[in-house]
């Protein structure tokens, strides 16, 4: 792969600098060797043992040259190849880097001396994870290479998605290349892949695997079966991990990367060197016949043949011809060789300065007063496992400006550039970096992106994707999963009444809180309105002018009674009994006004009392009157035994005692549990009530029921009376009056139960108002008509008449 090359050059360009620098290790030089794996493990075994041999000699451990030492290896990219090279190197204690697929560190691979100049799985995982969150894709596809941790991934990972709301729709495993000859099941595999991809509603899939990985899942997209996806109106982001890089081998140079198109890719972050673009561009196979890799790759880039070239024999590869050696590297296509440094080879140009940091500090750490020879001698003679306590304190800031330290665990503190893969119809992949991601930071941060760069898989008309197994459920609506699906699928259901979601995909509907209440699309909350019965609206005002009107009609009659106060229609059934009646229920016409306006502590202490007792008042009046009347007529009996009890004392007595029992009550109501000042956000929905609260709804209803004992009693006893041989029938207006009492207050319990808030206040002073002018009128206007329109009957004669 022609695009391996760079981090050869990287390796080479970095050594270069450092023994051109009189700051870095003076009078020293570095040294290097590189071997190709040839993603094989017997290579891989070899060239690490050849590594501790002398030059050209395979005999490990075998030192004949002082100037040859071995002080740190650089791993390669490949992980099924790279993870070999520890088991040789681990009892030599050597400092190893690994620039390409790094695993989580264990206690194992810390003894192995392993330094990770990449971040670890988890920490690409996560950034992955904050990718998709910040893109809200929560229905995702995964493709994983086989060997590369699956396992680890699906019992760690998995659920660190799922907690954050992601969801899987498939999880497959990358055809491994060892099953390529096996071409039947191959095509089995390809059949599932094209099914699942097709019938997937995720747009969004993620590849996780090495460069091997990539390839095979590049000839599984090659496949017949795959090719109208391109045209298919279904097309997939692809969203890679960091060394899922887009490469070819020279034989698939007609393997089409429009698939990719759009793809966003996790790179190791990497940065602009200075003049590694110019030392690029000086390569030439005539310049540099020291490179061992330059002629085998200039016939790859180019096609065409140099002599002793490698590829002279290969029956795969077809060129064009000779080269020249005039060929510019500059005019090759993307991806055949990237004029600018990748991540890895930023990676590996990162480890080299990292070595030579540690050497240089080990070189200052001599004795001040040593010879240069001293010292060269002495770092010639250093062991690689004396360098580990100098490699963990490294810090340095590079050429590029970019800080390179280890934590505590061996492992560059690194962030993820976010680069967006662009293809074009002659197969060349532009790289552009759109964004950063740092996965150590929290998952709702970290995260910085251009979206306006990005360019998306043309399916989608360069409108960012939506990759979700149900639509967002929008505010007003909750979250209701589907049974035997993924969490991510669900249907959305309205809020029921008294909640609100304000956000999108809530798991439940919330309740507002108590002073607010929710719209009518239940998407928000609105403060409630402060209601109470006040004198400025209209019902206050109705009832205001009512109570006042009554009050002013009672005064009338009042002072009418008292101009005529001598007269026989007054003085009949006890005066006194009339005027008490009369301002009784003058001051029910005024008690009515204490339910008005905003509660306050007095007034709620005087409501419900005070009518309480005034109500008595007027009630024990009435039953005074009638009792008085029947008395009255019992008394005119020859020889009856009434007459003793015929008197002012019994009425006054029952008045008093009566009114007295009531004031008992609410006295007790007060000491016990009185009534105050409150605040009900419950009954009606979009209202704050100010309300008297009673205290002691028990209290309440008794002093109810001790007034509708006394007007039951009143009627009782008036009603048998009402057909008495009188020509003016005082219990008959008593027991009309009396009904009218009872049927306002029958009425009363189940209507102000029935209405909530400032109206069922109003129903208690209607029922207050009711009540008392039924008392008025029945009892008092059949007076005033005789005293004011038929005077010629307010005589004693006309009064005593019997009729026949």
């Amino acid at each position: 792969m022609t695009q391996n090359y760079q981090h050869v050059l990287a390796m080479v360009f970095a050594i270069k600098e450092i023994n051109e620098n009189p700051g870095l290790l003076p009078n020293l030089t570095l040294g290097f060797r590189i071997y190709d794996s040839y993603l094989n493990a017997r290579w891989t075994y070899h060239a690490t043992l050849q590594l501790l041999s002398p030059w050209n000699r395979l005999v490990p451990n075998y030192k004949c040259n002082i100037k040859d030492n071995l002080f740190a290896v650089i791993e390669g990219l490949v992980s099924a190849t790279s993870y070999l090279i520890p088991s040789v190197l681990a009892i030599y204690k050597i400092p190893q880097f690994s620039c390409g697929c790094a695993p989580l560190m264990t206690e194992i691979t810390q003894v192995l001396s392993l330094y990770q100049m990449v971040p670890n799985e988890a920490l690409q995982f996560r950034g992955v994870l904050k990718l998709l969150l910040h893109f809200n894709w929560k229905w995702v596809g995964f493709f994983g290479g086989v060997g590369l941790n699956l396992e680890w991934f699906t019992q760690k990972m998995f659920p660190e998605f799922s907690k954050n709301g992601i969801c899987f729709d498939f999880i497959e495993t990358i055809f491994y290349e060892g099953m390529a000859s096996q071409f039947k099941e191959f095509e089995k595999w390809a059949e599932e892949i094209h099914a699942k991809l097709m019938n997937s509603k995720a747009n969004v899939v993620i590849l996780y695997g090495d460069a091997q990985s990539m390839v095979i899942f590049r000839y599984l997209l090659h496949m017949p079966i795959f090719k109208h996806m391109l045209e298919s109106p279904k097309g997939e982001v692809w969203v890679l991990t960091a060394q899922m890089e887009i490469k070819s081998r020279p034989t698939h140079n007609h393997w089409d990367v429009q698939f990719f198109h759009g793809a966003l890719s996790l790179a190791v972050h990497s940065n602009k060197i200075q003049g590694f673009q110019e030392f690029l561009q000086r390569r030439n196979p005539s310049e540099n016949n020291a490179d061992g890799f330059i002629k085998d790759f200039w016939a790859l880039a180019f096609g065409c043949l140099l002599p002793n070239s490698f590829l002279r024999h290969s029956q795969q590869f077809k060129y064009t011809g000779n080269c020249t050696g005039e060929e510019k590297l500059e005019n090759l296509i993307l991806p055949y060789l990237e004029m600018t440094m990748t991540g890895y080879s930023y990676s590996i140009y990162n480890a080299v300065y990292v070595v030579a940091h540690a050497l240089h500090a080990k070189y200052l750490s001599l004795h001040k007063r040593a010879m240069v020879e001293g010292k060269r001698k002495a770092l010639q003679n250093l062991q690689p496992w004396q360098l580990h306590h100098l490699l963990k304190w490294v810090s340095f800031n590079n050429s590029a400006g970019d800080k390179i330290s280890f934590d505590e665990n061996g492992e560059l503190v690194a962030e993820f550039d976010i680069i967006n893969c662009v293809t074009f119809p002659n197969q060349s992949v532009f790289r552009s970096k759109v964004g950063q991601v740092d996965p150590q930071a929290p998952l709702d941060q970290g995260v910085s992106m251009n979206k306006d760069a990005i360019v998306w898989p043309r399916w989608f008309n360069q409108v960012q994707p939506r990759s979700l197994c149900s639509d967002n459920c929008q505010p007003g609506f909750s979250k209701e999963r589907l049974e035997g699906q993924p969490f991510c699928c669900y249907d959305c259901i309205p809020c029921p009444e008294g909640k609100i979601s304000d956000k999108n995909d809530m798991a439940d509907c919330v309740t507002c809180p108590d002073e607010q209440y929710p719209n009518t699309y239940h998407n928000s909350c609105i403060p409630k309105m402060v209601s109470f019965l006040s004198y400025g609206e209209p019902l206050g005002i109705g009832l205001t002018i009512s109570a006042l009107s009554f009050s002013l009609i009672t005064v009338l009659i009042l002072g009418l009674f008292t101009k005529h106060h001598d007269t026989p229609i007054v003085k009949a059934n006890n005066r006194n009994l009339t005027y008490t009646l009369l301002i009784s229920l003058l001051l029910c016409f005024l008690c009515a006004l204490l339910f008005i306006g905003q509660p306050e502590m007095v007034t709620c202490l005087l409501r419900q009392t005070a009518f309480g007792i005034i109500f008595s008042m007027a009630v024990s009046s009435v039953l005074a009157k009638t009792i008085t009347v029947v008395m009255a007529f019992l008394a005119t009996k020859p020889g009856s035994s009434m007459r003793k009890w015929v008197g002012k004392s019994l009425a006054h007595s029952i008045v008093l005692s009566c009114t007295l029992i009531q004031a008992g009550i609410c006295v007790a109501w007060l000491v016990v549990s009185p009534p105050f000042p409150g605040v009900d956000m419950q009954s009606v929905v979009e209202e704050i009530i100010l309300e008297c609260n009673d205290g002691s709804a028990t209290m309440f209803y008794f002093v109810l029921g001790y007034m509708g004992f006394l007007a039951i009693a009143s009627l009782t006893v008036a009603f048998p009376a009402r057909k008495l041989p009188d020509s003016f029938n005082e219990a008959k207006f008593i027991t009309f009056s009396m009904l009218v009492f009872c049927s306002v207050w029958l009425c009363f319990v189940p209507t102000y139960w029935s209405t909530k808030g400032k109206y069922m206040v109003a129903v208690e002073i209607f029922s207050i108002l009711a009540s008392s002018a039924g008392l008025l009128g029945c009892i008092f206007v059949p007076k005033c008509y005789v005293i004011t329109l038929k005077p010629e009957l307010n005589n004693k004669e006309q009064l005593i008449r019997r009729k026949h």
